[in-house]
This record gives structure tokens, sequence and C-alpha cells, in this order.
């Protein structure tokens, strides 16, 4: 089978379609996006600096990428059969697992990031 070389324009338009692919059919993106919509509501409310935008940025891409990740595996799995395969069920399960490794390491940095200025910020409305 011949495979058409693509140019860089379509590389990433390959590339966006399957951002939007990801992020219109598998739910747990669209959670991932709701929460990163959140996490930079905070931030920006409590005046986050540069370096704390990084991580947070680098956490959330980390989490996203994962996801996309996961959508891979299944999609392959599914394609490759219609039975169920123990080999096929490790594949999904490890998957989905760097998936929730990613979102608990992304909760652990929010809560470094944005606890002590939260908790600050919400003494002085308090007080």
């Amino acid at each position: 089978m011949m495979v058409r070389k693509i140019n860089r324009l379509e590389s990433f338009q390959c590339a966006f379609a399957g951002i939007w692919y990801t992020l219109r059919t598998q739910r747990n993106a669209q959670i991932h996006l709701a929460i990163a919509a959140v996490i930079v509501i905070l931030g920006l409310m409590l005046n986050l600096n540069l370096r704390d935008w990084a991580v947070l940025a680098l956490t959330t891409g980390f989490v996203l990428a994962a996801e996309m990740l996961n959508t891979v595996a299944e999609a392959a799995m599914d394609y490759a059969t219609n039975d169920f395969h123990p080999q096929v069920k490790v594949v999904k399960d490890v998957a989905a697992g760097a998936v929730l490794t990613a979102a608990i390491t992304a909760v652990i940095v929010g809560l470094l990031i944005l606890g002590p200025p939260l908790l600050k910020w919400v003494t002085v409305l308090t007080a």
C-alpha cells in the first residue's frame, strides 16, 4: 500500500483534527478541559506569576496529551478486534491508568500552586 506524503500544513491540519476529535468525542477530555478553564480563572483571580503559569500549562498539556494517547490506544484496539482479549484489556487499562496518573499529578500540582494563595484569599475575605 502506497502512503501519500503530506506537506507541513496538512500535517498541522491532521494534528488539529486529532485534537478536535478527542475534545469532541471523549467525555473525560471535555472534563479535563473544563477543569483547566476553572484553573485559568482561579489563576487570573490569584494573579499567579509566570513560573506558576508555566507549571500549570505543562501539567494541563500533560493530562490532555495522556488523554489523547488513551484515545489512540482505545481506537487501535477497537479496530484490531471486536472480541474480548486479555491483552487488549491490558493495553486499554494501562492507557487509562496513564491518564489517571497524569490527572492525580495535576491535582497535586494544582493544590501546591493554587492552595496557598487561595487559602490566603479566602482568609482575607472571611476576616
